[in-house]
């Protein structure tokens, strides 16, 4: 009987418990819909009391086991007004809240005292005024605060120097006035009080940081070091550890060496190959001997004589040459692809195409050709131009401009590491690679009465266009293409979940695999990986499981955390990503909507940073 006591003792306290959680979740659930809905805001958001606000509502985490909301991120969704009482301020478990880039406005809200466990904090691009409250001591484990870009006045608070915890403060942009408290913070790593009314001396515990944290200012230096612009890394980003550079130096050394000479080892049996004449065997299939100069088949070139079987040019085309001129152009495969093989052609005048050659086309001639003339027509400055197309029986190729940037894949995935030599995709290229990539695939979306579909957006078809924005190709193909074999490999990552038949691809899905790109740019990692194990890695699936865990660095590529004030932004892209990638179609954003959300992002990027901050870090 006693044990049967206890047993029972120890169910009443776990169902107890069990439902003083779902309480608190409930509690928390109504606190945000009382507040969206007391706040005028612009964009729609998607909760709703009938759907699980841990999994399903925008902007919204909760802890490992779903009993408290800890995160709240609601950037650029138009909120105006002032924040009311008694709403988001009874989220106490909260530890992460973002409201920037809204028309958010009166003073700062003083029931924010009530999140003890509160570590980040952005509210700048808004319009809040009046003074900082006296008392940030009720924040004890507050790590970054950004509170820029609005109108606050009044002077700093001598309190924030209890802030022990804080890496990141930045109040720029403000009307704040009086002098700079000396701010003995240990964990502070970026400073920046820029564009105020501040007056009187830099404290001493702060002259470590770069003048550009204290331009527009009445503020005298009076230490030689504020001029050095020295970049601290970010937390959680380990500086190199000095006293294994000699280790490092040796390895890389070998390394090079030993490169250096395979690779010599390597074009000499290559050149020796040449010179003998043997056939290559392509990775398309085909495994032929082809002529001295020339990109395709001697077959190809015999059916060019034949007035049926001709290039046919788009208007505004410039380029003069025949299909006999092309397939002797001095050629370099670039890439094997969904629908062909690609090849780079340099022309007698120097003019450089791409020659794509479909392979698996189940469209006649007739179906084709009027596709061709419906790419042909799009012309944008994030979509590589269609400029010309040959169909035959035995060949279908399309002649596209040439992106001298290479494409986004071979960027992302191939010389990473300290020793990368090409342009670093740091965090600012990323979101112009992501922006123009977005308004190249909306307009695509506008063409046919807005029904064309791209149908195959990957990183490997996305390229830099001369503004270094990304560009994308190889839309409207799937349509005329024979359906694709159920993918098993990297393509699976990009394909939406309700697309059986690749011919049948729809706007809700080119979205989807549009989410799948950003994913890529933001953690690195390719959309199906293999892990230390060998183990099969669906990259959607996977941040979804780090993201239910918590809100993370882990997440994101360690390449661009070398460089400072970027969380914040990945953060709200990778919140974008998300909604993309969302199973139901109909939860999806549209194109034109996503471009809107990502202007925004690099819009408050670009005021938010000083130029010291394009200073990257060196990695650990």
């Amino acid at each position: 009987m006693r044990n049967l006591s206890s047993i029972s003792v120890v169910l009443m306290v776990f169902c107890y418990g069990f439902l003083c959680n779902a309480d608190l979740l409930e509690d928390d659930m109504r606190a945000l819909l009382d507040f969206v809905n007391k706040v005028p805001h612009l964009h729609a958001l998607n909760w709703s009391i009938s759907s699980p606000i841990c999994s399903n509502w925008t902007g919204i985490t909760c802890n490992a086991d779903s009993t408290r909301v800890i995160g709240v991120r609601l950037p650029a969704v138009g909120f105006s007004g002032e924040i009311p009482a008694n709403t988001i301020g009874r989220l106490s478990a909260l530890q992460v809240l973002s409201l920037r880039s809204n028309q958010i406005s009166g003073t700062f809200p003083s029931e924010f005292s009530n999140f003890k466990n509160l570590s980040m904090l952005f509210l700048q691009f808004n319009n809040f005024s009046g003074p900082l409250p006296d008392d940030f001591s009720a924040w004890e484990n507050l790590n970054v605060l950004n509170l820029s870009n609005n109108r606050f006045d009044g002077s700093i608070p001598k309190s924030i120097s209890r802030l022990t915890q804080l890496s990141a403060l930045d109040l720029a942009n403000n009307s704040l006035s009086g002098e700079i408290p000396d701010s003995e913070l240990p964990s502070l790593q970026v400073l920046n009080v820029s564009n105020n009314n501040l007056t009187g001396s830099i404290p001493k515990s702060l002259e470590r940081f770069p003048r550009s944290a204290f331009v527009g200012n009445d503020v005298s230096l009076s230490n030689s070091s504020v001029e050095q612009s020295n970049m601290a890394p970010l937390p959680g980003v380990k500086p190199l550890k000095t006293r294994n550079w000699w280790r490092k130096a040796w390895f890389l050394a070998t390394v090079i060496v030993c490169g250096v000479l395979g690779f010599g080892a390597f074009g000499f049996l290559f050149f020796a190959c040449c010179l003998r004449g043997k056939s290559e065997d392509y990775h398309d299939g085909f495994s032929r001997k082809f002529p001295k100069g020339s990109m395709f088949p001697e077959k190809v070139i015999s059916d060019s004589h034949d007035s049926r079987n001709r290039l046919i040019f788009f208007e505004g085309c410039s380029y003069a040459f025949d299909l006999e001129d092309l397939l002797r152009s001095s050629a370099e495969i670039l890439g094997k692809g969904s629908f062909g093989m690609s090849y780079k052609a340099i022309l007698e005048d120097a003019n450089v195409v791409v020659v794509k050659r479909l392979r698996e086309v189940s469209a006649g001639k007739r179906e084709f050709e009027q596709q061709m003339d419906l790419i042909g027509s799009i012309r944008h400055e994030n979509a590589v131009a269609l400029r010309a197309f040959y169909y035959s029986k035995d060949e279908k190729l399309m002649v596209n401009d040439y992106c001298s940037q290479g494409s986004v894949s071979a960027m992302l995935h191939t010389q990473r590491g300290e020793d990368r030599i090409p342009l670093p995709l740091d965090w600012e290229t990323r979101l112009k690679i992501t922006l123009g990539a977005a308004r190249g695939i909306a307009h695509i979306h506008t063409i046919n009465g807005g029904k064309f579909v791209h149908g195959n957006i990957r990183s490997s078809n996305i390229f830099l266009n001369n503004q270094k924005y990304g560009c994308v190709s190889d839309f409207g193909l799937a349509t005329v293409m024979s359906p694709l074999a159920p993918p098993i490999a990297h393509a699976a990552g990009y394909r939406a979940p309700e697309v059986t038949d690749t011919r049948k691809a729809t706007q809700s899905s080119d979205v989807y695999s549009f989410g799948v790109f950003l994913l890529e740019l933001l953690t690195g990692k390719s959309p199906v990986h293999t892990t230390v194990g060998d183990e099969l890695v669906h990259l959607v699936r996977w941040v979804h499981s780090v993201v239910r865990e918590e809100w993370t660095a882990e997440v994101f590529d360690l390449e661009i955390l070398r460089y400072p004030h970027v969380e914040e932004e990945m953060v709200e892209m990778l919140q974008i990503a998300l909604s993309c990638v969302a199973r139901v179609p109909d939860q999806r954003p549209r194109m034109c909507d996503l471009v809107k959300m990502i202007e925004e992002v690099r819009h408050a990027l670009a005021e938010f940073h000083t130029d010291t901050e394009s200073v990257p870090i060196p990695p650990q």
